[in-house]
């Protein structure tokens, strides 16, 4: 069985010994690596990366004010997840908004629900291959204070079972890809929980994988830690998933019925945050 853990340390180890020199906005300088598939398997346990400590919390808020179409960063720092504010600042928004980003395009895209008609096509035809969400609008591009990194999914299903795969044009590997990998994780659970199905295969399809210059220490430092030392959490949802409700919604968790059991982790390697992808 695949394990993102050991597809993770893959990924920067090619990078660190492959990588190409680039520049890019922020001014500090990446190692870059182009086109990535990394892949988990649910039945492993929940894609929470152990080879370090990286916080739930923020991945399940994060999924939440998306799903919710919310683009505003009250929510979010209300919650704890606070990594927003500088993107907001350097964007010179002034509204305490992120513009028309993730919420606003997954829930209203030019006035359509992509969630809601997911959630019909994954209830009336899951043999469908047109069930996709997509972030990317390029009319709304320019309100945006940061275009989506991770731009869309796709889901799949076969004998009973979801699987899911993103697609991201931007990957900051260290800092930023551990908590996509447990967003679209937790995404994935809480589809299949609302729809009568089991979680399959999480895929995530990478374009730009860059490890920025001032990670490059604490990249290598991952790679001396042993992914085999740990297992992967089990993730106990106490709600009906994400699916069309009685009152003919989309029925949105709460933060608190995501409840993650098991999580035994290497310490933290804090990394400072480069702003602009």
């Amino acid at each position: 069985m695949i394990n993102i853990n050991e597809e993770y340390r893959i990924l920067v180890s090619e990078i660190l010994n492959g990588g190409k020199h680039k520049n890019d906005r922020t001014g500090i300088g990446t190692l870059s690596k182009f086109g990535y598939t990394i892949r988990h398997d649910m039945a492993l346990g929940f894609p929470l990366l152990y080879t370090k400590k990286v916080s739930f919390k923020a991945a399940k808020v994060e999924l939440m004010w998306i799903l919710q179409g919310r683009t505003d960063l009250k929510y979010l720092e209300d919650n704890g997840v606070k990594y927003w504010r500088a993107d907001y600042e350097r964007s010179g928004r002034t509204d305490e908004t992120l513009g028309p980003v993730y919420g606003k395009q997954w829930r209203n895209f030019n006035g359509i629900d992509q969630i809601y008609d997911l959630s019909l096509q994954l209830h009336n035809n899951p043999n469908s291959r047109r069930m996709v969400v997509s972030a990317w609008n390029p009319a709304d591009m320019k309100d945006m204070a940061l275009p989506p990194c991770h731009y869309g999914f796709q889901c799949y299903v076969n004998n009973g079972k979801l699987d899911l795969m993103w697609q991201q044009r931007s990957v900051d590997v260290f800092l930023g890809l551990p908590y996509d990998i447990a967003m679209y994780g937790l995404l994935l659970e809480l589809l299949a929980k609302g729809h009568g199905l089991k979680p399959g295969k999480l895929i995530g399809q990478l374009g730009d994988c860059h490890i920025y210059n001032n990670h490059i220490d604490q990249a290598t430092t991952l790679m001396y830690r042993n992914p085999d030392a740990y297992h992967c959490p089990v993730l106990q949802l106490d709600t009906i998933g994400v699916g069309i409700n009685s009152k003919n919604e989309i029925n949105i968790p709460s933060l608190d019925s995501m409840i993650l059991h098991g999580y035994e982790h290497m310490g933290a390697i804090p990394a400072p945050l480069n702003v602009g992808n």
